[in-house]
């Protein structure tokens, strides 16, 4: 029993590096997961770049750290049950030698000295035990505080059981919101009432796509609130605010199934002639009747084997299907060519009458027609009109405008 925590000191050492390493093991293999799904969805544009040599290499470095981590946590959690063992073993071999002196001083028989080891053998057997589910342990113990890191995160904010039912009025007050400590937006004040068509133009990292995130509430602001017809977005539950906006972003998105599927995808109820509709509006059409099954084509994943035009038209249609009270547009012709561009604005005109549209746009040219034109740069809202009176400030909209309308022409 004097002997014991020595069993339990070596145990502690090799535990303490053993959860080191599988720490360690973790991390490597988090990273050389996250690098290889990067590398797979853009392996077109390392194709395209001739950096297949130097992915593979970085690669290899990734998996050389993996392996070394792993070598090292698999190598001392084989060391804990051996270890044991063998400081058991010592111990064993103490009590017999001790003992050995005592039958030599007639103190103790033989058989009482038998008896003893076969106790000491009995009493070491549990910590062998043990030591050998240490190395599952360990493993265990390092895998899941990287669990305990997503789990610590904070949670979003839960849901009311207030439902917004009308829509069109938006009022921004004293927003700010940050990216951790990165300040984005600051005091940001904006009233939008119900109709009105708002154009958010700026240089990148200004805010715009950070400002439609906190609209559909994705984000939540820090501080400051963003009402819809004097209701706090944060009162009324995430599905009835989100279900008031129809958006169509620069980035599309598809999912596994028939055309009908993908348009209907929002209004699950739609019969087959308002979604063939819908698409003569978006100007779909045509490009769906020459595919193998029309309207009937099963897509892969992501909408494989469409163009990016197609599939944005796809993106389009689906909004023109559901007619939302409050319009998000992001871009959204950016990958269409200029006549079915025109057509497509044509359609745009005709759904926005009435109703609140925000419009992200990097062309300027294709937002001088909105109501209210806001100007953003670091966050704030440096600049408000309409297109004609914006250039008659010869402000930043101005030097905007003009520097795009000189790239254009050159």
């Amino acid at each position: 029993m004097v002997l014991t925590p020595l069993t339990i000191v070596v145990s502690n050492f090799i535990a303490k590096h053993t959860y080191r390493f599988f720490t360690k093991q973790s991390v490597d293999r988090g990273n050389q997961t996250a690098y290889i799904n990067e590398m797979i969805e853009g392996v077109k544009v390392t194709h395209s770049l001739g950096n297949t040599e130097e992915n593979i290499a970085q690669f290899n470095a990734l998996n050389t750290t993996l392996e070394d981590s792993s070598l090292k946590a698999v190598f001392y959690s084989s060391l804990t049950n051996p270890s044991t063992r063998f400081v058991n073993n010592i111990i064993y071999a103490t009590v017999a030698l001790v003992g050995s002196l005592f039958v030599l001083k007639s103190s103790v028989t033989i058989g009482e000295l038998s008896i003893f080891l076969s106790y000491a053998s009995q009493y070491a057997k549990p910590f062998n035990d043990i030591s050998s589910v240490f190395t599952e342990l360990q493993n265990a113990i390092a895998c899941a505080s990287r669990v305990f890191e997503l789990l610590d995160e904070e949670e979003i904010v839960e849901d009311t059981q207030e439902v917004l039912k009308e829509s069109g009025e938006v009022t921004l007050e004293h927003v700010y919101f940050s990216y951790d400590e990165r300040k984005l937006i600051e005091d940001l004040n904006l009233h939008v009432t119900p109709g009105q068509t708002i154009a958010i133009v700026g240089p990148t990292g200004c805010g715009k796509t950070t400002l439609i995130n906190l609209l559909m509430r994705f984000y939540d602001v820090n501080s400051g609130a963003i009402k819809v017809n004097r209701h706090n977005i944060k009162e009324v539950t995430r599905s009835s605010l989100r279900s008031q906006y129809g958006m169509v972003l620069q980035d599309t998105w598809l999912k596994e199934g028939t055309i009908l599927d993908n348009i209907a995808y929002g209004k699950a109820d739609a019969s087959r002639e308002e979604i063939i509709e819908a698409a003569k509006k978006s100007k779909a059409h045509n490009f769906i009747k020459r595919l193998s099954n029309g309207y009937d084509t099963y897509l892969l994943e992501n909408g494989e084997g469409l163009s990016v035009g197609q599939k944005q038209l796809l993106c389009i249609t689906r909004l023109m299907l559901l007619e939302p009270n409050m319009l998000i547009l992001d871009e959204a012709t950016s990958n269409i060519d200029t006549r079915t561009e025109l057509q497509v604005q044509q359609a745009f005109d005709t759904l926005m009458k009435g109703k609140t549209t925000f419009v992200v746009a990097h062309r300027l040219s294709t937002i001088q027609h909105a109501d209210v034109i806001l100007v953003m740069k670091d966050g704030h809202i440096i600049e408000t009109g309409n297109h004609q009176s914006l250039l008659k400030k010869k402000g930043f909209y101005y030097n905007l405008y003009n520097s795009q309308f000189v790239a254009n022409n050159a």
